[in-house]
C-alpha cells in the first residue's frame, strides 16, 4: 500500500511540474522556428584512407531533399501514421491516453521503459532534444509539442517530419530513402515500399533493409496490417503486399571492401558517436591495403562462383590478411555478396578450427625437447574418454607406420597428433594455445584434432605466430584518428607478446614449408614466388575447410563453409576449396627478396621423412626433408 502511494504521490508531482512547465512557456511566449531544419548543414564527412595515405571510401550523411506533402503519395502518408501516429490528425500534440499508460509503467519500473511520442514530438525531439531518455526531457519534449501543434498546421508538421525523419546509414527524409534503396523518386513507391520505409524509423539497427532484411520484412508485414485495419489499403492490397519480397534494387555493392566498411562503420560509431562519424570530419588511417584489398576480393568471388556451381549455392566463407610484424589487416573479405548479407564472416564467425591447430600441438612438443625428427608411429589407436572407447582415423583412412613427427606434422596424420598430444599433456598444449590468443580451449584428446571454435581474427593472429619468430601481434583495423582540425583524438598502441621461443617457431616454420610444398605438388603447382608456409584444415563431414598460409610479409586465413554448417559433400578438403582462394592472392604480392628469419642457433640437415636418418641428396625411393634441429 505505501508503495503504491509513494507512487501516486511522484506521479502527483511529475503533474504539477508539467503544469508549471507550460506556465512557464506560455508566460514567456515560446516560438518555435522550424525553418532550422530547411538550414541544415551535412558537415563535413569523415575520410578513410589506405595504408598509403590515399581516400578508398567515406562516410557521410546523405543529402536531404525535402519535398512538399503534396507530391508524397497518400500510401507513403497512412504509412507512417499507421506505424508512428494513427491519432496524429485528432490530437493536440502529444497522446494523453498514451502518457498515462507510459508514466505509470514508467514510475512501475522507476525508469523510461516506454514512451508515448507522437509524430509531432518526435520531431520536436529532432530539433531541439538528444536521444537520451530522462523524465525531464520527456516533460519538456511534450511542452515543445503543444506549442508547435499551436504555431503550425498539421501538413506542416508531417512534411518536415517525413523530410528529416531518420533511416539509418547516414539517411535522412523520405526521398533520400526511397533513391537510396530503390534508386526511385518518392512518388513511385508502392505500398509494400512505404511500409517498408515506415518499418524503419522506430530502430534504424533493427529494421533497416541494408542491415536486418529479415527483422525489416517482418515488420514491414506489420505496418501493412495496420494499414489494412485503419483501412487504408484493402484486404487485396495487404494480401498482395506482404507477399512481395523485400528486395533492394538500387546502388549494389561492388565498392572496395564493404565488409571492412560496415565493420568500421560501427567501431567508429562507438568510438566517436554516429554524428561525429558522419558530420565531424574525420580523418581515419586505417590499415588496408588497397591493390591487396581488390586482388582478395577478386581470387575470392572467382574461386566462390566455381564452388557454387560445384558444390551448393549455400556455401560461403571469408578471408583475412594481416602484416606479419604489426598485425595490421591488408585485406578483409566477409563474404560472397555483401547485400545479401551484412555478416562479416572475416571478423564476427565462428567455426571448428580443425587440423589447422596441429602446429600449436607440435611446438609444444618442441619446447619440451622433442625433434621433428623424432620417430612415432602410425597405427591403430584406442583410448578410454568419459568411460567410452575412442579411436581416432586419418583421413587417408589407412596407417603408414613409423614416420617422423615432420612428416606427420606436414601430413597433417591425425593418429601422431594425438599421440603426441597425450605426449606433451593436453594442459600444456592448452596453455601454449591460450598464449596464442585461441580462446576456449578445453584439455582433452580431441584437441588434437581442432574440436574448438575460432574466428578468421583468431586464426589469423595465432597461425602469424610461427612467421613472426613466436611473437604474436593483434590483428587491428585503425592506425589513428585525427579531427577536423588535425589534432589526434586515437592512436592504435602497438600489442605484442613473446609467446613461443623463436628456436620453436623456426622448427615449425621450417616444417609448415615442406606442408607448402606438398599442397603446390597436389594442386598443379601452384606455386608463389618465394617463401611460403601453410597448413589447411577439414572438419568433420567437410563442415568448414580451413587454409592459414604466410609469406615473411602477409599472413592470410580462409576459411569455406555453409552459415548453417551443413556439409559440403563427400571427398571435400581445403586443397581445393580454401587454398586455390589464398593461392590467388599470394601468387600477387609475394617477393623472393624476403626470407623467413631463423633463429641463429639452429642448422639445417638433410632427412629421410620417414626413417629421421640424416641423408646426403635425395633418391628415387627417398622422400627428403630439409629441417632444423
Amino acid at each position: 500500500m505505501i508503495l503504491l502511494l509513494h507512487r501516486a504521490f511522484t506521479f502527483i508531482l511529475l503533474g504539477i511540474a508539467f503544469f508549471l512547465g507550460m506556465a512557464f512557456f506560455i508566460v514567456n511566449n515560446k516560438v518555435v522556428d522550424l525553418s532550422v531544419l530547411e538550414n541544415y548543414n551535412p558537415g563535413k564527412p569523415t575520410i578513410l584512407l589506405d595504408d598509403e595515405g590515399k581516400e578508398w571510401a567515406r562516410f557521410q550523411l546523405d543529402r536531404r531533399e525535402p519535398i512538399s506533402i503534396g507530391r508524397m503519395p497518400k500510401h507513403l502518408i497512412n504509412a507512417f501514421l499507421a506505424a508512428e501516429d494513427h491519432n496524429f490528425f485528432s490530437h493536440s500534440g502529444i497522446s494523453w491516453k498514451g502518457i498515462l499508460r507510459s508514466t505509470l509503467a514508467n514510475l512501475y519500473y522507476r525508469r523510461i521503459v516506454q514512451g508515448a511520442s507522437t509524430i509531432t514530438q518526435q520531431l520536436v525531439k529532432l530539433l531541439f532534444f538528444d536521444a537520451q531518455k530522462t523524465f525531464t526531457r520527456k516533460v519538456k519534449e511534450q511542452f515543445y509539442s503543444l506549442i508547435v501543434e499551436r504555431q503550425f498546421t498539421k501538413e506542416q508538421i508531417l512534411e518536415t517530419y517525413l523530410n528529416h525523419v531518420y533511416f539509418g546509414s547516414g539517411i535522412y527524409g523520405v526521398q533520400s530513402a526511397t533513391q537510396r534503396f530503390w534508386g526511385v523518386p518518392v512518388e513511385k513507391i508502392s505500398v509494400d515500399q512505404a511500409a517498408t520505409l515506415a518499418a524503419i524509423v522506430r530502430s534504424p539497427a533493427s529494421y533497416s533493409p541494408l542491415l536486418a532484411p529479415s527483422s525489416s520484412q517482418q515488420r514491414r508485414n506489420v505496418i501493412l496490417h495496420s494499414m489494412f485495419r485503419l483501412r487504408h489499403i484493402t484486404e487485396k492490397q495487404y494480401e498482395e503486399a506482404k507477399k512481395i519480397p523485400l528486395t533492394i534494387t538500387a546502388q549494389r555493392s561492388d565498392e572496395c571492401a564493404p565488409h571492412l566498411k560496415e565493420t568500421l562503420r560501427q567501431s567508429l560509431e562507438e568510438m566517436v558517436g554516429r554524428q561525429q562519424l558522419y558530420s565531424g570530419g574525420l580523418v581515419v588511417q586505417t590499415t588496408i591495403n588497397k591493390a591487396m584489398q581488390l586482388q582478395a576480393q577478386s581470387s575470392f568471388i572467382d574461386q566462390f562462383g566455381k564452388m557454387r556451381k560445384n558444390l551448393q549455392e549455400a556455401v560461403d566463407g571469408g578471408l583475412l590478411s594481416i602484416d606479419v610484424q604489426t598485425g595490421a589487416v591488408k585485406a578483409m573479405v566477409g563474404g560472397v555478396d555483401f547485400e545479401t548479407s551484412k555478416f562479416n564472416r572475416a571478423w564476427q564467425a565462428h567455426r571448428q578450427m580443425g587440423s589447422i591447430f596441429k602446429p600449436i600441438i607440435f611446438a609444444a612438443a618442441v619446447e619440451q625437447g622433442s625433434s621433428f625428427v623424432d620417430l612415432e608411429i602410425d597405427e591403430p589407436f584406442e583410448l578410454v574418454v568419459n568411460n567410452q572407447v575412442w579411436a581416432p582415423q586419418n583421413s587417408t583412412q589407412r596407417f603408414d607406420g613409423p614416420m617422423t613427427l615432420a612428416r606427420a606434422l606436414s601430413s597433417s596424420n591425425n593418429i601422431i597428433s594425438v599421440k603426441t598430444l597425450l605426449k606433451v599433456g593436453c594442459q600444456r598444449v592448452k596453455e601454449l594455445g591460450e598464449k596464442c590468443h585461441i580462446p576456449g580451449l578445453q584439455p582433452y584428446p580431441s584437441l588434437a584434432l581442432g574440436c574448438v571454435d575460432i574466428t578468421l581474427k583468431e586464426a589469423a593472429g595465432f597461425f602469424n605466430v610461427f612467421a613472426n619468430n613466436g611473437v604474436y601481434v593483434e590483428p587491428h583495423l585503425i592506425s589513428w584518428i585525427k579531427d577536423e582540425w588535425g589534432n589526434k583524438i586515437f592512436k592504435y598502441q602497438q600489442k605484442s607478446e613473446y609467446v613461443m621461443a623463436s628456436r620453436v617457431s623456426s622448427q615449425v616454420v621450417k616444417v609448415l614449408g615442406i606442408g607448402m610444398e606438398r599442397m603446390r605438388l597436389r594442386t598443379k603447382n601452384a606455386w608463389v614466388d618465394g617463401e611460403s608456409i601453410g597448413k589447411t584444415g577439414t572438419t568433420n563431414d567437410s563442415r568448414t575447410c580451413w587454409f592459414c598460409g604466410s609469406t615473411p610479409t602477409i599472413t592470410t586465413a580462409v576459411y569455406v563453409g555453409c552459415d548453417d554448417n551443413r556439409s559440403l559433400g563427400e571427398s571435400i578438403y581445403a586443397r581445393g576449396t580454401a587454398f586455390p582462394i589464398w593461392f590467388g592472392l599470394h601468387k600477387t604480392i609475394t617477393s623472393s627478396k624476403k626470407k623467413f628469419s631463423y633463429d641463429s642457433s639452429l642448422r639445417e640437415v638433410m632427412v629421410n621423412a620417414w626413417t629421421g636418418k640424416q641423408v646426403d641428396n635425395a633418391s628415387a625411393y627417398d622422400e627428403v626433408a630439409t629441417l632444423l634441429i
